[in-house]
């Protein structure tokens, strides 16, 4: 069923190589794969055309397959680096996907495996967000922790001396005077295709804010896999004591 006649693709980036957890896109939060979860919310969404995984890895292709990812494509090494963009990754896996499937795809998701709380609703309000705003590009964005912001944030000289990252944030002491800032948590990105094909972008003036108010986690260490499984967990314990 699609949403106001918009042909959309879902792209799942999750390319071989992590320095930070080796074999990231494969570690497994509550015994799914990261590339599996992301798998599942996409398949959840029934406006999606078509779901899609962008890898340069075998292993990584053949479980998505088994999460009923397409793969249509092998990344090229070129896009598989570490100094590869995720524009470039993304305009090729656009490009390749309508050579593939024979169509032209309205709108694009791109679903990071590393942020394996998100949820169909997620998805859903970000490609609304898109489409009713008629805006550029969406992005699902988290409130930053105060004592992260840059008014919290300090300096250490060569001598190990502290200061603050800001002139005056010695005034920053009470919580309330810092100013709101946020997050890009990689739930969810949504972008017209001139957006990303014609104007070469992902991030613009006109790129709308969905703001996920809920506890969510982007696995770049090791213990933030634990933490999504804490937080996966508690959903399902608080499901069943409401059921």
């Amino acid at each position: 069923m699609a949403y106001k006649d918009h042909t959309i693709l879902a792209v799942v980036p999750a390319r071989g190589g992590s320095k930070s957890i080796p074999r990231k896109n494969l570690c497994k939060v509550c015994g799914v794969s990261l590339v599996g979860r992301a798998a599942q919310i996409a398949s959840s969404v029934e406006w999606i055309d078509h779901r899609i995984i962008s890898t340069d890895d075998k292993e990584i292709a053949k479980e998505a397959a088994k999460y009923s990812l397409d793969v249509p494509f092998m990344r090229p090494d070129e896009l598989a680096g570490d100094l590869a963009t995720s524009i470039d990754m993304w305009r090729h896996a656009w490009i390749e996907s309508e050579k593939h499937y024979g169509k032209r795809f309205d709108i694009s998701i791109l679903l990071e495996p590393t942020s394996p709380l998100r949820r169909s609703e997620d998805i859903k309000r970000t490609i609304e967000t898109l489409v009713e705003g008629d805006h550029e590009a969406a992005v699902t964005v988290s409130a930053a922790p105060a004592h992260f912001t840059p008014h919290k944030c300090l300096t250490v000289d060569d001598e190990e001396h502290v200061g603050f990252y800001l002139k005056d944030g010695s005034k920053y002491s009470i919580r309330q005077n810092i100013p709101d800032y946020y997050f890009r948590n990689g739930i969810c990105y949504a972008l017209k295709r001139e957006t990303l094909i014609e104007k070469g972008y992902i991030f613009g003036k006109d790129t709308a804010a969905v703001i996920i108010n809920r506890p969510v986690v982007n696995i770049d260490e090791p213990y933030e896999i634990e933490l999504a499984e804490f937080f996966l967990q508690r959903e399902a314990n608080v499901a069943k004591g409401s059921g």
